[in-house]
């Protein structure tokens, strides 16, 4: 009898949908590269954003206004060749869906035919149905994006928790069910207050995913760099620190630099040898040459 698992099967839409019906919470972390596609890949996480916060965790911009469409195929391919059993989401970054509905169908079909995506999602409630039905309906998975919506940050006037008000929230609730009745696959809830999160995520058919929203949705999901403490410009107050690996790399990148300054590193299990005979051979070859300054035939 084989001791070998079965192979993980790919996770889907349908897949999704299952785990909300039977009350599984879905896990999803956001990565940009294959180093951590891997890493994702091995702890069996349900899905994988390649989000467009990339802008400021790995490109180093203040927000996530300067990605571009490029930067995204570039990221979700990396992540696309570590990640083969997750449910892969490329974000549509700013201005790549709001201008024309048809761009916007077009680059969605980038993020999949070009990056290898599963899915993509985009920002917006209402105000985004008609493009979110039409990439549905060309055939591409959406994953919706409501709350705090990080492209509209400067109408938001920062990185603010959205619908603490009675109108906010009910707000919030229709553009939750606007975004599912234009075929989204999924929604995720940014920066919501936690009871609210819970009644939309009871109501909606769909699964919802959330950040900040509290532990009553279907999903949850973090950031990578966030998680390990590998990005430490901000640290969100949803965020949970798994790890310290900032004081790990720094710890380990002064080791280093002391051992090279030492001349402790490398030693010599970290360098390759010569047989003598090959060593004699050599010094026989060049040290005449070098001792009458005639190296190439070229004198001093």
């Amino acid at each position: 009898m084989s001791t070998h698992a079965a192979p993980r099967k790919k996770v889907t839409v349908l897949s999704l949908r299952k785990k909300k019906r039977n009350g599984v919470p879905i896990t999803m972390m956001t990565a940009y590269d294959y180093p951590s596609a891997r890493s994702v890949e091995d702890a069996q996480l349900d899905m994988i954003l390649v989000g467009d916060s990339l802008g400021m965790v790995v490109l180093g911009y203040d927000n996530t206004l300067s990605v571009t469409m490029d930067d995204m195929v570039h990221h979700c391919k990396a992540v696309a060749r570590g990640a083969q059993t997750p449910m892969l989401v490329g974000d549509m970054p700013f201005m790549s869906y709001q201008v024309d509905i048809k761009e916007a169908v077009r680059n969605a079909g980038r993020l999949l035919a070009e990056g290898n995506m599963d899915a993509v999602k985009l920002e917006g409630g209402i105000e985004m149905v008609d493009t979110a039905r039409a990439i549905v309906n060309a055939g591409i998975p959406v994953v919706g994006h409501i709350g705090l919506t990080p492209q509209s940050v400067n109408q938001l006037g920062g990185f603010k928790v959205q619908g603490r008000k009675a109108t906010a929230a009910a707000k919030l609730l229709e553009d939750a069910l606007a975004m599912q009745d234009a075929g989204c696959c999924a929604i995720v809830l940014e920066a919501v207050p936690d009871r609210v999160a819970k009644y939309i995520s009871e109501t909606l058919q769909v699964p919802t995913i959330g950040i900040g929203g509290g532990n009553g949705c279907d999903g949850q999901v973090l950031v990578y760099h966030d998680i390990l403490g590998f990005f430490d410009k901000f640290t969100p107050r949803f965020v949970k620190q798994y790890s310290q690996l900032n004081t790990v790399i720094g710890d380990a990148l002064t080791a280093y630099k002391t051992e090279v300054e030492s001349r402790t590193f490398p030693a010599a299990e970290h360098s390759f040898t010569m047989k003598d005979e090959e060593w004699t051979a050599f010094l026989e070859l060049v040290e005449p040459k070098v001792n009458a300054n005639d190296w190439f035939g070229i004198a001093s």
